[in-house]
């Protein structure tokens, strides 16, 4: 029976769902512990390797002596997967699109929601007795009649202009690839520029994937362009923001508050200054954490793991060419 290791350490509820979704197709191995000798250990007897968000680097592929396919989780593999070293060894890799959407996208709305009405400040204060019913009147702002603006308009941000509709909001998009019309009508959603979006969204939320053109698309200089007392919110990558940058708009008031559920690096630093900001919503990556994410990614994982070794076509690789040329 072939061998599947989960390269992220999770509790035995975790590989209690990853072995459900397996359906004794395979032998699923999980880790004990976070460390990497024991990973190491693990690689040795793996036919094939599922990456979460625990990167899987050069050293551990080089450990995997049978490693035969790699399979990441989700879709953002540029900071997971060292691919140069994939290549070396005409090692497969495929990405789960599926799974993802509507968690985001529901977190996404969310985050606006708490971040515009100061959710966590106040459970917090109220759970130590401090009863502010007129003290967020003067910072608390509805959603409705707002500009959203949408930096990425593939399939997490689309889902998330479509939740966004019923709430009387206005939305406008940025994306390099650009929206067919009809999806544009469906939406109700307006293209800009990339400048023109910065200018007028009173919420700005990043759905881009992490490349190197992407990386700090969010930078000092962006931050500086958006409307004065906007919001930022990131469900997609860490990467696409620069946090110190980020952390002194919102000290000097250029932005009214911001929500994050990544980070970079992950986890933050313990002193992170935004733990201290009572405009700041904060989550630990969990916008696609939910069960029925995690159940629909694990049953195509595993369906793509099973159609790779009976040497069927196996979905949504990744095409490493770029990446074995880098590596030559």
């Amino acid at each position: 029976m072939k061998r599947v290791l989960y390269n992220s350490c999770g509790d035995e509820a975790l590989y209690a769902m990853i072995r459900e979704a397996a359906a004794g197709r395979c032998e699923v191995v999980g880790l004990a512990s976070d460390d990497d000798a024991e990973r190491i250990e693990r690689l040795r007897q793996a036919d094939a390797v599922v990456v979460a968000s625990k990167p899987l680097t050069r050293r551990l592929i080089e450990a995997g002596e049978r490693l035969a396919f790699v399979h990441h989780q989700g879709v953002g593999y540029h900071d997971t997967i060292d691919t140069a070293a994939l290549a070396e060894r005409r090692i497969p890799l495929a990405i789960t699109p599926g799974g993802t959407t509507v968690g985001v996208a529901e977190h996404t709305v969310m985050l606006i929601l708490a971040m515009l009405r100061r959710l966590p400040f106040a459970d917090a204060e109220l759970r130590q007795g401090r009863f502010h019913i007129n003290a967020l009147r003067p910072v608390s702002r509805e959603l409705r009649g707002r500009t959203v603006g949408l930096l990425g308009a593939g399939r997490i941000g689309r889902a998330v202009a479509e939740r966004l509709k019923p709430f009387g909001v206005k939305l406008i998009y940025f994306d390099p690839a650009g929206v067919p019309p009809e999806v544009e009508r469906a939406l109700s959603i307006e293209r800009r520029s990339f400048e023109a979006l910065l200018a007028e969204a009173d919420i700005l939320t990043l759905h881009l994937p992490l490349t190197a053109p992407t990386r700090r698309v969010i930078d000092a200089a962006a931050l500086a362009r958006m409307k004065p007392g906007a919001y930022l919110v990131n469900t997609s990558r860490g990467g696409l923001v620069d946090e110190p940058a980020l952390v002194s708009a919102l000290k000097e008031g250029r932005l009214a508050g911001a929500a994050l559920d990544v980070f970079d690096p992950e986890p933050p630093e313990i002193h992170n200054p935004l733990y201290a900001m009572s405009n700041v919503v904060l989550t630990p990556h969990v916008s696609a954490g939910t069960r029925d994410a995690f159940m629909e990614k694990m049953r195509f994982v595993f369906d793509n793991l099973e159609r790779f070794w009976r040497g069927e076509p196996v979905e949504h690789l990744v095409d490493l060419s770029d990446a074995a040329g880098r590596a030559a």
